[in-house]
């Protein structure tokens, strides 16, 4: 499974698109961070929709189960990159995932109504500080013509993806975050142990994502093509998917292999650049 890494300059990765074509899928929500909240009962772990509130929006979150799994990629499968090894086993608790990407129905509830205005005060500030910020207005069509309803939100910096989080976090009184890469990739597998995970052979890809075959060098509305066996849509293609993490290629090799390394994450720093991220875009092969 391919790491797509910001860099100064753009975004580069394979045949990843020429402009800001990336997207947060619906952030993560961990339960046990929940403000006045003890960790939850097993059952208590299930699927739920949340509305935004003072609108009509609303999204749907899946509930990923705990487990073991292998990280990165075989030596010997098709295409790997340098970065996606050495494998090493990785132990995720459960947490709640978007079921598909974030959208411009979503993402226009945070910037587009009021851009720059200050008005969603955090419970806990430093004196110096009074709101959570807000993209500038865009100076031209932010969707550059791919389509907006029900679209996968496009053209968005790592540090506009982390904002979104924050504002929907104050929004629901839930902490959302972005998914760390180890729990996207562990998300995207569901379970299994072959290249994609719907098998080894690419040939069923176009049933399951928008890529270069079949996207007409456009995104698509979200949740049309085939879910992961964990009910995921949109995993592969369509627009990649913005990760928690830095960037780092040499990460993987500073796990142990022999045992499960417990919820990593390269967590972001001062630096602005690179951050990773996962799942492919619209124009990728």
């Amino acid at each position: 499974m391919k790491r797509l890494i910001q860099h100064t300059l753009g975004w580069a990765s394979l045949s990843l698109l020429v402009t800001l074509w990336l997207t947060c899928r619906a952030p993560t929500f961990l339960p046990s961070m929940q403000a006045g909240d003890d960790k939850p009962a097993q059952s208590e772990h299930k699927n739920y929709v949340e509305k935004i509130p003072g609108s009509k929006v609303a999204f749907e979150m899946a509930a990923i189960p705990g487990g073991t799994f292998t990280m990165g990629s075989p030596k010997d499968e098709k295409g790997r990159g340098d970065d996606e090894g050495p494998q090493h086993p990785v132990a995720i608790k459960p947490f709640w995932m978007g079921k598909c990407e974030v959208t411009w129905d979503e993402f226009d509830l945070f910037w587009k109504a009021r851009p720059g205005q200050k008005t969603d005060k955090e419970p806990e500030n430093p004196k110096n500080a009074d709101a959570v910020t807000r993209p500038t207005p865009p100076y031209a069509d932010e969707t550059f013509e791919r389509g907006r309803e029900g679209h996968p939100v496009i053209c968005i910096t790592h540090h506009a993806a982390m904002q979104y989080c924050r504002w929907l976090s104050l929004k629901t009184g839930k902490v959302y975050r972005l998914p760390t890469e180890a729990e996207w990739e562990y998300a995207c597998r569901a379970g299994t142990k072959t290249a994609y995970y719907f098998g080894d052979d690419p040939k069923d890809l176009p049933n399951h994502a928008w890529y270069d075959v079949n996207s007409e060098s456009k995104t698509h509305k979200v949740g049309t093509k085939k879910p992961n066996p964990w009910g995921l849509y949109d995993m592969y293609g369509n627009a990649a998917e913005w990760c928690l993490d830095h960037y780092d290629k040499n990460y993987y090799a500073k796990f142990p292999t022999d045992k499960p390394a417990l919820q990593p994450v390269l967590l972001p720093t001062e630096k602005r650049f690179p951050h990773v991220a996962r799942g492919g875009g619209w124009d990728d092969e």
